[in-house]
């Protein structure tokens, strides 16, 4: 967001210009229109139709809506009010076809004489549909049917001349479609009572032949589809009837032979039939209370006591009484178990005797079951054609319109259009929209750098500093200004430098720009000055041959200096000045040399970087521009790193990133770009007014309270 707006305070004008126009025009365009009066009629669409005699069913036809799908139904009709038939029948109602002023409401021209009665009628009709409109509002079954016209009385004359006829062929369309149904079901009413008659002729015929006898109402098929023909005879029910009697004997005979063979296998005293038995357990309990009295007696009295051979009487009569009981429980699970096997066989028997008299049946009633599902198919469709064929007949014609008006259309007052304020907020979006695209085209085919957002997005190049613009355009002074904005932004680029590449600070540094004067001989001089300062030792080389500075900005002689040794065999340490700044060293261009293009391109420049290299910590080359020069890339593959300086809010048309491209054909290592000489208030965008804590509108001092 502010980058966008610093965008648009930079093309403030173009955007005001466009906008002024843009108005300008809607306003006029406004003022030429003709005035367009709208009238519009109100209907209730309801879903289902009222009838004069409505069946017990509720029959719903075709005009009718279901509860799910109600939204599809009025959406429906709408389309009908803006098809071309209805357009079509209000154009023949009204006779517009031969009305030039219906055409001329219309703004446009009436057809020529001698054209045809139809196409007239169509040219009308589009008129209609081109002025039409239909509204239906969200959750409501209230259709307003509006008309445009530059003629109120014939707006609101169309509208409900709309109403009317669509009223009207919705009738006729439920009529029309329920005479053609009529028909239709009076000729299959016909077709299907012939073959009812054919196929009840043809069943009854065969079972004559065949000798069966199934009674009539249970043949057919069934509600889940199957044929019950074969179990309509009577030899088939009696077999169903005596196989299931079958099935449960055997049931009776499992069950009564396991309860045989659990009391039969087993003493009688551990069954489960005899334990259960209510006697036996009365007579288990008297036991239990004899031998109890048994034996207390015996604890206190001899065998041949009295007592005690009274209980043993007792205990005996006990034990005979619950083996008897056994035993007839044993004879009545016996006698089950052979009553049931008895009556197993002789059923077994007679379902075998009736089995080959149904199977013979039902080689006959194949051909009987056949016949008989056609019979019931017939009559099934007979009936359900009859039914459908009285109701209509009973229905037809005496429908109820499921449509009535709410409010007739009326003659407006007041035209519709044009609306001014609606148009002037068209115009101002319209207008929007060709600033924004001016805008976009300008900053995409401009390459200057307004703010340090522009560095990522146009250069694809790392951000390492923010120099903003000194004071009176002193840069010197700015810098002798430990407090200054320019001072403290170039101490956040000595430490971005710190860490630009995995071993540190390189150690041969090349700083370059585009073009001249865009700040490359002061960053150089503040970055060589900023690593002094840190107790480094550096030396700062003036490579730029054609237009040298560096000696003046230091206050020193140019006598000797780079051209002297590239074009001598003399040393470094001789050559290179020692400035006031400890630790601080410059060699100067030197004497100004015909061709400094083949000096650079010598290898003597590539022994020198690397002598310096071992002399000092830090080597900082001020190099020439690299536009129309060759001298700034031939440096820049023999650094260890490349400071690409940018001038903010140059005009520079596409020369940034020719530059840029003819930089990166040497594959050099760049380290990254700094931006100079930027203003805020130019780039309209207060978040870098305080970019460090220091104002840059004012470019003065910050307070020692922000310093801190």
């Amino acid at each position: 967001m502010r980058y966008m707006l610093a965008v648009a305070r930079r093309n403030l004008l173009v955007i005001g210009i466009i906008l002024a126009v843009a108005l300008s025009l809607t306003v006029i365009a406004t003022l030429l229109m003709t005035p367009q009066y709208t009238a519009g009629a109100k209907i209730q669409i309801n879903d289902s139709t009222g009838r004069i005699m409505a069946d017990e069913e509720g029959t719903q036809d075709e005009s009718q809506g279901a509860g799910w799908d109600t939204d599809r139904f009025l959406k429906t009709q709408t389309e009908v009010i803006a098809s071309r038939g209805l357009a079509l029948r209000v154009a023949q109602r009204l006779n517009l076809a031969g009305n030039p002023a219906f055409f001329a409401a219309q703004q446009s021209p009436a057809p020529a004489p001698g054209t045809p009665l139809a196409q007239a009628q169509l040219d009308a009709a589009a008129l209609l549909r081109g002025n039409l409109n239909v509204v239906l509002p969200r959750d409501s079954r209230i259709v307003t049917i509006e008309f445009s016209s530059t003629d109120p009385k014939l707006a609101a004359k169309i509208a409900n001349a709309y109403v009317d006829e669509f009223i009207q062929s919705n009738l006729q369309r439920k009529f029309d479609s329920s005479s053609y149904a009529r028909s239709f079901l009076g000729e299959q009413l016909q077709t299907a009572k012939q073959k009812v008659e054919e196929s009840e002729r043809a069943l009854n015929t065969y079972a004559r032949s065949a000798g069966l006898i199934i009674p009539r109402n249970t043949s057919g098929t069934g509600k889940d589809g199957s044929s019950s023909d074969s179990s309509g005879s009577v030899t088939t029910s009696s077999l169903l009837q005596l196989n299931s009697a079958a099935n449960d004997a055997t049931a009776k005979r499992i069950v009564a032979e396991g309860r045989w063979r659990a009391i039969s296998s087993a003493p009688l005293l551990t069954s489960n039939e005899v334990l259960s038995n209510g006697t036996i357990t009365t007579l288990l309990g008297q036991k239990a209370q004899i031998e109890a009295s048994l034996k207390e007696e015996q604890s206190r009295h001899k065998d041949d006591y009295p007592a005690v051979l009274g209980k043993r009487s007792q205990l005996k009569s006990i034990n005979d009484q619950i083996q008897a009981t056994a035993n007839n429980i044993k004879n009545s699970v016996r006698s089950d178990f052979e009553a049931a096997t008895d009556a197993e066989n002789r059923l077994l028997d007679q379902v075998r005797n009736l089995k080959n008299d149904t199977l013979a049946e039902q080689d006959r009633t194949v051909q009987y079951g056949l016949l008989s599902r056609d019979a019931d198919t017939n009559r099934q469709v007979y009936e359900g054609l009859l039914e459908r064929y009285k109701k209509l007949n009973a229905v037809a014609g005496v429908s109820l319109s499921n449509i009535s008006v709410i409010d007739d259309a009326e003659a407006p007052g007041v035209p519709s259009s044009p609306k001014l304020f609606r148009n002037l907020l068209i115009g101002l979006l319209a207008g929007g929209a060709a600033a924004a695209m001016v805008v976009f085209l300008r900053e995409q085919f401009n390459d200057s750098i307004r703010v340090p957002e522009d560095v990522e997005n146009k250069l694809e190049m790392a951000l390492l500093g923010v120099i903003p613009g000194a004071r009176d355009d002193d840069p010197d002074a700015a810098l002798a200004d430990p407090k200054s904005a320019v001072t403290e932004a170039y101490n956040s680029l000595r430490g971005s430098l710190m860490y630009s590449t995995s071993e540190g600070l390189p150690k041969v540094i090349q700083v370059t720009s585009a073009q001249p004067a865009e700040g490359k001989t002061t960053t150089s001089l503040a970055i060589a000055t900023g690593l002094a300062r840190m107790g480094r030792t550096v030396l700062l080389i003036d490579a730029d041959l054609r237009r040298p500075s560096v000696h003046r900005r230091v206050e020193i002689a140019n006598d000797a200096g780079l051209s002297t040794l590239l074009t001598s065999h003399a040393n470094l340490a001789d050559i290179a000045v020692q400035t006031a700044q400890p630790n601080l060293s410059v060699l100067p261009s030197g004497p100004v040399p015909p061709s400094p293009t083949e000096l650079l391109s010598s290898n003597r420049l590539e022994e020198l970087l690397q002598e310096a290299a071992r002399l000092f910590d830090t080597v900082i080359v001020d190099s020439p521009p690299v536009l129309g020069l060759a001298d700034a890339p031939l440096m820049s593959a023999l650094a260890d790193g490349v400071i690409f300086v940018v001038e903010a809010n140059r005009n520079r048309r596409g020369s940034l990133r020719g530059a840029i491209r003819r930089l990166r054909a040497m594959r050099p290592i760049i380290l990254g770009a700094v931006l100079t000489k930027f203003e805020a208030s130019k780039a309209g965008n207060q978040y870098y007014s305080d970019y460090y804590g220091y104002d840059y509108y004012q470019y003065g001092e910050s307070s020692k309270k922000d310093a801190e």
